[in-house]
């Protein structure tokens, strides 16, 4: 499903150039649960932007089902970002201007879905992150945990393979990360690819497979039992 051969990702030019990826390799087949480990400055939010095809690789290749990504037009990138890939992040990225219902409409909006039938699935998203009762709710009338759950309702919209999450209870008390955990594992074992990216180690361990990565390289790759 996702396949990263020889990613190398730097910003900047001769003295002033900074090395973030070196020479990653990785592949992640669909149904994985992967968390992707390591401290600030490791090069972790830039793999998860390279896999959301946010941004590009200086050198390398990416491969989306069996597809070289630097082949696809712009057109198809967004296809792809819409309606394969659900986007999770630590500052929940929700419009504030936009109720919870609205916000979690946004990706069936740019999907061309009909407004009767999104707005629909938006209320039964909600409903199934226990937020029936807070459709009219603007993100400033939400908690923090209520927020991410509004956010995970949005990634789902369009009912995409792949779940990419980037510090999801980094805003979080504990328990409030702990239910989004929960949330992320039980769309796992409903066939969901689930892709982690945490600096915790914690809530690394409940992933079926961890990968650490540290100074831009992958240091280790770990299946269930680490």
């Amino acid at each position: 499903m996702i396949e990263l051969i020889n990613i190398n990702k730097s910003y900047g030019r001769g003295k002033n150039e900074l090395q973030i990826l070196k020479d990653i390799n990785l592949k992640i087949d669909e149904g994985e649960y992967v968390a992707v480990v390591g401290p600030s400055g490791s090069g972790k939010t830039t793999l998860m932007n390279i896999i959301g095809m946010i941004d590009v690789p200086t050198s390398g290749e990416y491969l989306f089902e069996g597809k070289l990504v630097s082949k696809l037009a712009e057109r198809e990138l967004a296809r792809i970002r819409n309606r394969k890939i659900g986007f999770v992040f630590q500052s929940f990225n929700l419009i504030p201007e936009l109720n919870a219902l609205e916000n979690v409409e946004l990706p069936m909006i740019y999907a061309g879905m009909k407004p009767t039938d999104r707005k629909k699935r938006a209320a039964e998203l909600l409903s199934l992150m226990g937020l029936s009762d807070r459709l009219s709710h603007k993100p400033s009338e939400l908690s923090g945990g209520q927020q991410q759950r509004v956010a995970i309702a949005r990634a789902l919209a369009t009912d995409p393979p792949i779940i990419l999450a980037d510090e999801p209870t980094g805003n979080l008390d504990s328990k409030s990360g702990s239910d989004v955990m929960d949330t992320l594992e039980s769309l796992n074992s409903k066939g969901k690819t689930v892709i982690l990216i945490t600096h915790d180690r914690e809530i690394a361990s409940r992933a079926r497979r961890r990968i650490e990565i540290r100074d831009g390289k992958i240091i280790r790759d770990e299946r269930a039992g680490f």
